[in-house]
C-alpha cells in the first residue's frame, strides 16, 4: 500500500472517532463564539485519551 493511501487510511479513522461524540456529528445551534473549536478540540483530546487507554 502506497505511503499517501496510509496517511489517508488513518486520518480517516481519525475523523471518525471523533465524530463518535455526538456534538460533533450533529448541527450546533450555540451562539458563543469559538464554540465549535472548543467542541474539536474536546472531542479530539478524548479520541486520543481513549487510544492511549485502550
Amino acid at each position: 500500500m502506497p505511503f499517501t493511501q496510509i496517511i489517508l487510511q488513518s486520518l480517516e479513522h481519525a475523523i471518525a472517532g471523533i465524530k463518535r461524540l455526538g456534538c460533533m456529528t450533529q448541527i450546533l445551534r450555540n451562539r458563543r463564539p469559538f464554540i465549535d473549536d472548543t467542541f474539536l478540540l474536546l472531542s479530539a483530546g478524548l479520541w486520543n485519551f481513549h487510544l492511549r487507554t485502550a
